[in-house]
């Protein structure tokens, strides 16, 4: 297949440390561009990395001839504006997660994408393509724990840097957005369905304007699924599956450090089975999986609606936890 050339938003860490690396690394993928807001800037991280060619802006980037698609790992108020200027660019777009500020946000996006079908547009949930999770999903499938009852993940880091964008309310951070969206997202795939209701709570932590520790509880029709997340605390994640027959554990749900021999554990009458799954990147193979559907022009892997569902639910819980109550996803 014909390798997609990628252009890069910005000099962001997750894009320099996880996503650049795993697409020069990719069998189906290239970084041939990347922009910053000063040449300076994005000369010298296209020289740390081995990349072609530096923009001075991102209106350059979105101009070059030699890219077809655009990572956007950008802060979260700009992931829909500079995502809609690349479609209307004519590039396909692999956006960063949560899609959008809010589900407004996330529809005025997908109506620019829909406007323009000849373009892939997909929510960089980079989790799902871990094999850890594909084993997870069909191990429910299977039903080797009976039907799911029950699902409990935990996320958190510690961020007490005042200036961080994760930590201004303007630019769409706070615990829910950043690492809260996982724990939704999960929940829903493993459950494959949406929440009928949800209910937040909020503890709000003094000197911060945005949610620094959130907990909340999704309603499905076969069961519940619950969460924390927080990004004041001890660093910690882990997923628990609770079946009528058995549980999975998943200890490293999020960010299994790349190219490393990870497992989940699979629980039944007591016995306790370590399932081991072989070296992976998540992020490389959601390269490929976004190449692959765009040299095919298929659907992307994760499609826009899914996004939009998150971020129905991401709203939900902010409202529940401002009002104290249930809050019925529509």
């Amino acid at each position: 297949m014909q390798k997609l050339r990628w252009g890069v938003l910005s000099s962001a860490k997750i894009g320099r440390t996880k996503v650049i690396p795993a697409i020069q690394t990719s069998l189906l993928g290239e970084v041939v561009a990347i922009a910053s807001r000063s040449q300076e800037s994005a000369d010298k991280v296209a020289k740390e990395l081995g990349i072609k060619r530096a923009h001075a802006s991102y209106e350059a980037l979105l101009a070059d001839p030699d890219v077809d698609a655009i990572y956007n790992p950008l802060p979260n108020h700009l992931h829909v504006p500079w995502s809609i200027k690349a479609i209307e660019a004519g590039k396909h777009v692999l956006c960063e997660k949560p899609l959008g500020l809010n589900t407004a946000d996330v529809e005025q996006l997908i109506k620019v994408a829909q406007a323009h079908p000849q373009l892939s547009v997909m929510e960089a949930f980079m989790y799902r393509f871990h094999p850890q999770w594909q084993t997870a999903k069909k191990l429910v499938r299977e039903g080797r724990i009976g039907q799911v009852r029950s699902i409990h993940s935990h996320f958190a880091y510690n961020n007490r840097e005042l200036d961080n964008i994760r930590n201004n309310v303007d630019w769409g951070g706070g615990a829910l957005m950043d690492i809260g969206c996982y724990c939704i997202s999960l929940s829903r795939f493993i459950y494959d369905a949406e929440p009928s209701r949800v209910i937040g709570q909020i503890t709000p932590f003094a000197g911060y304007d945005v949610d620094c520790f959130v907990s909340g509880i999704m309603e499905f029709a076969q069961g519940n699924a619950t969460f924390t997340a927080t990004t004041k605390s001890e660093g910690e994640q882990y997923v628990e599956i609770h079946g009528e027959q058995g549980s999975i554990l998943i200890p490293l749900p999020f960010n299994p450090i790349a190219d490393t021999i990870t497992h989940i554990e699979l629980k039944r009458d007591g016995v306790r089975e370590q399932i081991v799954q072989l070296p992976s990147d998540h992020y490389r193979n959601m390269a490929d999986a976004f190449a692959e559907s765009v040299n095919q022009k298929n659907s992307v892997p994760t499609p826009l609606n899914d996004a939009l569902a998150n971020m129905k639910i991401i709203d939900a819980i902010f409202a529940s936890a401002k009002d104290g109550c249930w809050f019925s996803i529509k």
